[in-house]
């Protein structure tokens, strides 16, 4: 069985900074791209961050220069360190790996459950 598990988020003040982790279980062999999307009340999923296998990163526009994704692809884990944080920023952060393989199947997309970020003074 595979998951992915969210960890890190919660109540941050503007300005702040929180660093949010999801890690993969069961048996993987490889993972090709791994990203964070956000969901706000009312509005629609949207992709924050993503990065590739090899390390190749993007970013929404409106957290280039605050946020940043990384990946260590042995413990198949993803981090996404948020900081300056804005009352904008306030969301659900799910987890998504795409391409994840393992011994019997290949799963093109695995989501977790996400983690609530509120920013708020």
């Amino acid at each position: 069985q595979v998951q992915l598990v969210e960890s890190g988020g919660g109540l941050v003040q503007p300005g702040g900074n929180l660093r949010l982790s999801c890690a993969a279980s069961g048996i993987i062999f490889s993972i090709n791209a791994m990203n964070w999307y956000r969901q706000a009340p009312g509005k629609q999923r949207e992709l924050v961050a993503g990065i590739t296998s090899g390390g190749r990163t993007n970013y929404a526009d409106s957290v280039k220069g605050r946020f940043t994704i990384s990946r260590d692809n042995g413990k198949n884990t993803v981090h996404l360190q948020m900081n300056n944080l804005k009352p904008e920023d306030t969301a659900v952060y799910y987890c998504n790996a795409v391409g994840l393989r393992t011994t019997a199947f290949t799963f093109n997309d695995v989501w977790g459950q996400g983690t609530q970020v509120t920013v708020s003074s």
